[in-house]
């Protein structure tokens, strides 16, 4: 049930909503602005339960180098996540942001912790799968070409910056994903299948649901 369609009696009672939390930034010249809020409310929508609009803008700062992008930052997110989690949970039991953006996290930790502490059910859950490349690579091309195959241009992949996200990460700090990569990619889209992407939605739908599932909140207030 998407909460946007639905009717106010069909809220009522809700014992899980998810909350899909994206970002609008840059994904090398060949994927669109909305990639990681794509790929949020796609898993989410997976599950069958009710789901709300996406929050589309996050924390993006280290790829406002690029034109497209829209960053709001982490202190503004986190005050958009508690506002939504208040809100929210005077009609849903339990509110799971779900996360698809990696520069989101601490406004999450900071916004559930926060929610928690006012006695409210809240945790948040980012998707991802170990070892896969950091930013518009092969991982995030798979994706997108299994979920909006018309909106990726695989004439314009290219291989940015391949080497290891944790080498990559003072730079990043100290400036941003351009000082890095002239094109915006960390990694590489070489090889990227809509077949690929799709098992990947699978395996990422399936850990949001076991964590679910187990319910099990880190002192951050993430499932773990």
């Amino acid at each position: 049930m998407e909460i946007s369609n639905a009717r106010s009696a069909e809220c009522a009672g809700t014992d899980l909503l998810l909350v899909p939390v994206g970002a609008t930034e840059q994904h090398g010249p060949h994927l669109p602005l909305g990639t990681d809020t794509t790929v949020a409310t796609t898993v989410a929508a997976r599950l069958g339960l009710p789901v709300t609009a996406p929050i589309a803008f996050g924390a993006s700062g280290e790829h406002e180098g690029f034109d497209g992008t829209i960053s709001i930052g982490t202190e503004t997110l986190a005050a958009v996540l508690v506002e939504t989690g208040r809100s929210a949970c005077r009609w849903a039991r339990r509110l799971c942001f779900v996360n698809g953006h990696g520069g989101n996290v601490p406004a999450l930790a900071t916004a559930t912790t926060l929610l928690r502490y006012e006695g409210r059910d809240v945790a948040w859950h980012s998707c991802g799968v170990p070892g896969a490349d950091a930013h518009a690579g092969r991982y995030e091309t798979s994706l997108m070409l299994a979920l909006a195959p018309d909106h990726v241009r695989a004439d314009l992949a290219a291989p940015g910056n391949t080497a290891p996200l944790a080498e990559l990460m003072p730079a990043m700090r100290a400036g941003s994903v351009r000082d890095v990569s002239p094109n915006g990619v960390l990694g590489d889209p070489t090889g990227a299948s809509a077949a690929e992407g799709a098992e990947t939605v699978a395996v990422l739908a399936a850990a949001l649901r076991d964590a679910i599932a187990d319910w099990r909140v880190s002192e951050h207030g993430r499932l773990s």
